[in-house]
């Protein structure tokens, strides 16, 4: 007997198998009610969102001011008056009589060298000149006598030569006595060695005992004058041709009061209680770094300022009585790096402009070309706009 296999159509379940698995029956039921709500939510209408209004920004409004304007200037300190002692003669070290680091008077004892030998020396000299002047009497008396006699023909002239020529050779004598006598004197005289200035002394780098030479390369202490003091600065001639440019045009004008007056800060940024003044500038400029030296001249009465010590000199250049300052935070930088300010026209629109500096004054940028006074400068708020962009602006109010 055959066997009829049944045939199954695909994707279709038979009805016994539909009946055998009675879950299916309520979830297909309901897929058409999903679809139906679907179609019908998505004939709705979409929701519309309310227009933004303009950006809020912060402006400030530019102003013509006067602004005093000044440059820094990188140098050092260096004494007033340097005196490097050295010995002039040579002898041993008998005494020091000075407390090292301490000040000193011009004219007060710093060494004694041995002055024996050159005592002796002076002695010598001394009687070597009473020997010379001691023959001097008669050989002039004996050239007088010969002179009249000559006149009377009662003596030849060959012996009236010789008597002249030998009162000549014991003047001759006299003189050079007299001049080894001085030059005995001032060697004795160099024995003791004196302060040339009034300064503060340094360190001796010799003891009492050591033998010392006439000029001697290494001098013995180096006395200083702190009070006033010297500061050199560096100034590039690039910056003193724009400074020109500037008084030229009218731009910077000088101020009386502040003309020649120099501030100081010192390396920690503090700055220096005294003002002082401008003495020179070089006539000559350095050819490997395109600058010269601007020598200043400070008070140091508490002898705060030390040879050597690195400064930085505020000189005051010029007034510019409309110089046109904005804050830094207003200033950016286009794609170029060029800087840029942007602005808020009459219609309350976002305007670009492009900006030449100056210099920055504190916080704040000196504008030499791209403002006028009136703008209102956004300074808060740039991230959120767009040249062209409307825009409600309220006064900047910096935070204190």
């Amino acid at each position: 007997m055959k066997r009829f296999a049944t045939r199954r159509v695909p994707g279709k379940r038979s009805q016994r198998t539909m009946n055998r698995n009675p879950r299916l029956v309520p979830w297909l039921a309901l897929v058409p009610v999903a679809a139906a709500v679907a179609a019908f939510s998505g004939c709705g209408k979409p929701q519309s969102r309310a227009p933004a209004g303009p950006a809020e920004v912060a402006t400030v409004t530019v102003l013509a001011e006067r602004a005093v304007l000044t440059t820094e200037l990188p140098g050092r300190t260096s004494a007033y008056l340097v005196a490097e002692i050295r010995p002039q003669v040579n002898g041993i070290i008998q005494q020091r009589s000075f407390v090292e680091g301490s000040d000193v008077k011009a004219g007060s004892l710093l060494y004694q060298i041995d002055p024996a030998p050159y005592q002796a020396a002076y002695e010598q000299a001394k009687a070597a000149l009473a020997m010379a002047e001691a023959s001097l009497p008669a050989l002039r008396s004996r050239t007088e006598r010969l002179k009249g006699l000559v006149a009377i023909r009662a003596a030849g002239q060959q012996d009236y030569d010789e008597a002249a020529a030998a009162l000549q050779q014991a003047e001759a004598s006299v003189a050079a006595s007299r001049a080894a006598v001085e030059s005995a004197r001032i060697n004795l005289s160099y024995t003791p060695l004196r302060a040339p200035i009034s300064g503060r002394i340094g360190r001796s780098t010799v003891t009492v005992g050591a033998l010392v030479s006439a000029y001697q390369p290494v001098p013995l202490a180096v006395i200083q004058q702190l009070d006033p003091i010297y500061v050199d600065v560096t100034q590039a001639s690039a910056d003193l041709l724009r400074l020109r440019r500037g008084l030229e045009s009218g731009r910077l004008q000088r101020d009386g009061d502040l003309e020649g007056r120099v501030r100081l800060l010192l390396e920690d940024g503090t700055p220096y209680p005294l003002e002082g003044t401008l003495q020179f500038r070089d006539v000559t400029v350095d050819p490997t770094t395109g600058s010269f030296t601007v020598r200043m001249v400070f008070p140091n009465p508490d002898h705060l300022l030390l040879p050597g010590m690195f400064v930085r000199a505020v000189v005051e250049e010029g007034v510019n009585e409309q110089a046109i300052v904005i804050p830094q935070q207003g200033v950016a930088r286009d794609p170029k790096g060029n800087p840029v300010a942007w602005v808020v026209d009459a219609g309350d629109k976002v305007e670009q402009r492009s900006l030449e500096l100056d210099r920055a004054i504190a916080d704040r940028w000196l504008v030499t070309k791209g403002l006028a006074p009136g703008d209102r400068l956004i300074v808060e708020g740039l991230q959120r706009v767009r040249p062209g962009d409307a825009v409600h602006a309220v006064p900047f109010a910096p935070a204190k």
